[in-house]
């Protein structure tokens, strides 16, 4: 019987296994195919987390649902995470545990001067927005003990994000880099380690039930800055970016779903977008990670390094 129950093995969900089993507690890890971090106190389990039966079965005795799964892809959210949703509502309503979600800034829509806090309404009008908020307005009204926490774009060790994509590849090849965005925009960007911190520490408390909070995160910066901040984490040469005209994703996005699907996210990119996080930062004693800090995590891994230097195997 584990005390805590992870449903996704993203570095969402391996962070916050790895801080839980730190502590000395038991967890199990949910996937399709059974992966995750191994380690003597996580259990690795095959199955699939839209089954409400097969999910309440492995939340039995469980303190804490963490609901850290996300689809690959755009182009599945729609079909994929309403049943994993009402499925870990069940169960955690079953198991009288507390159901901690993975947020993000998506249901609030576009916001004027970009700028978001605890408190800001969630005004989405896109299809991605409306449907976190539909999820999110589920699990209030489902009689459990629920948080959500909302982060930015991640970065950090295996985050799956602009540098990833974008910026790592052009900086191991020493070519341009294609940026759909802005480059001197101001953007909030999330360390995945701090999501995790976040998410573990506002279980705990019963003052976090019942509403949203912000991960504390760093203050933001532009594409073309954090680009120049990965080469110098990286000892590589400053790497050229080229800005994509806003109208070719949306062009494309008339034959292609997964262009469809980004531009209509693309307004995080084109204008200003600050997550405020004071609120969660004063009531939980949190703080951010230092960006370059974050940085050289997420280089470092690649490099097969900590960010201290230390030498990591990738397996």
């Amino acid at each position: 019987m584990a005390e805590h129950v992870i449903i996704g093995a993203g570095s969402i969900g391996t962070n916050v296994a790895r801080l839980l089993v730190e502590r000395g507690d038991s967890v199990r890890i949910v996937t399709r195919s059974g992966s995750g971090p191994a380690h003597p106190l996580i259990e690795r389990v095959a199955a699939d987390a839209s089954d409400p039966s097969r999910m309440t079965q492995l939340s039995h005795g469980a303190k804490v649902i963490y609901h850290c799964a996300n689809p690959p892809s755009y182009t599945m959210w729609e079909r994929l995470l309403p049943p994993v949703q009402t499925a870990v509502i069940a169960a955690a309503k079953a198991n009288d545990a507390v159901l901690a979600l993975t947020g993000s800034l998506y249901a609030y829509g576009p916001q004027p001067g970009g700028r978001m806090n605890e408190h800001t309404p969630m005004a989405a009008t896109g299809r991605k927005g409306r449907l976190r908020r539909r999820m999110w307005e589920q699990a209030l009204t489902a009689g459990i003990r629920t948080i959500e926490v909302r982060g930015s774009d991640y970065i950090g060790k295996d985050a799956n994000g602009i540098y990833s994509l974008l910026i790592e590849p052009a900086l191991k090849k020493g070519r341009a880099a294609w940026i759909t965005g802005h480059l001197d925009m101001p953007h909030t960007f999330t360390f995945n380690g701090d999501m995790a911190k976040t998410l573990v520490t506002l279980v705990q408390d019963e003052r976090a039930r019942g509403r949203a909070w912000h991960v504390p995160s760093p203050p933001a910066v532009t594409i073309r800055e954090l680009a120049r901040r990965y080469a110098i984490a990286a000892g590589r040469p400053p790497i050229k970016l080229i800005q994509m005209p806003r109208f070719a994703m949306r062009t494309a996005g008339l034959v292609v779903p997964i262009a469809r699907e980004m531009a209509e996210m693309d307004y995080q990119w084109y204008a200003p977008f600050h997550m405020d996080a004071t609120e969660t930062a004063d009531t939980f004693g949190l703080t951010a990670t230092d960006l370059d800090t974050a940085i050289r995590d997420q280089v470092g891994a690649i490099k097969g390094e900590h960010a201290d230097g230390e030498q990591r195997s990738n397996m």
